[in-house]
């Protein structure tokens, strides 16, 4: 396999955090490279804090402050996102004033968005997010101010939260790096988690979009008990321990697997929503 230098990391990093550790040798002969190119790679990954180098290769970190790079994360899973990011869509009706989050999750709600004429007025402090939808005839799009986080390319700092304060807004989409029955929802970065936060109290609803490998993690960042989240559309197993415990503080579960199963999934949805409303 011949590829840049950057491509080859990106695919060590995923390798690495799917095998949970890799040697020099197997990947001098997948790449086609010398050992000592791959020893390179591994030190640079090891700079940023994706893997530590042991003898003879090289093991994911395990600590709760290890964030997948931007790059990794959009790779990882992107199949499931998309079916989780359609069902996310049908659930945003027309006119809504929506808080798009940063992170792969959210870039793909912003993709299954366009083209659905919805007539939204979008919030973000993603410039990726706002880009897929800046042309979209009928939508408009609000930045966030802060700071620009590199990689991510999201805003973040008491700029961005003091912008998502001034506003009111119905549905709030947010990505997340974990849910844990226990320790509810969380994330990897300091500054991104007090965003979230800030989004989530300006919210009528509050839409957590996270694919199965999130379940059952738990990350440095604590942002919200399970109870403080309305919705939780994700590709797990509905019987997974934190989604249980969801359903348990009230919270709409929608498991999608398919265009088919995310139909089917926020139509139930939609069931359960019109029955506790009518009962009340």
């Amino acid at each position: 396999m011949s590829v840049d230098a950057k491509t080859r990391r990106d695919l060590i990093e995923q390798r690495v955090r799917s095998e949970r550790e890799v040697g020099y040798a197997e990947l001098a002969a997948d790449f086609d490279v010398s050992e000592m190119t791959i020893r390179r790679d591994v030190e640079a990954l090891e700079t940023l804090g994706v893997v530590r180098r042991v003898v003879g290769g090289a093991i994911a970190l395990k600590g709760k402050d290890s964030e997948p790079s931007f790059a990794t994360r959009v790779a990882d899973a992107a199949e499931e996102k998309l079916h989780i990011a359609d069902a996310v869509a049908e659930l945003i009706g027309p006119s809504e004033t929506v808080i798009l989050d940063s992170g792969s999750t959210a870039l793909a709600v912003a993709r299954s968005l366009k083209g659905r004429r919805l007539g939204l007025t979008v919030v973000t402090p993603s410039l990726l997010a706002a880009l897929e939808l800046i042309d979209q005839p009928d939508t408009t799009v609000v930045l966030t101010g802060g700071e620009l986080r590199p990689g991510e390319l999201s805003l973040i700092g008491p700029a961005a939260e003091e912008t998502l304060a001034g506003y009111n807004c119905d549905t709030y989409v947010m990505g997340v790096a974990g849910i844990d029955d226990e320790r509810g929802i969380s994330d990897y970065h300091q500054a991104e988690s007090g965003v979230k936060r800030a989004a989530s109290r300006r919210a009528d609803r509050v839409i957590v979009a996270a694919d199965k490998s999130k379940l059952g993690r738990v990350t440095f960042v604590r942002i919200a008990a399970l109870s403080q989240v309305d919705v939780i559309v994700t590709d797990g197993d509905p019987e997974h321990p934190a989604l249980v415990a969801a359903r348990e503080v009230g919270v709409d579960v929608i498991c999608v697997a398919g265009h088919a199963d995310a139909d089917s999934a926020v139509a139930q949805a939609d069931s359960r929503i019109e029955s506790r409303i009518d009962s009340q």
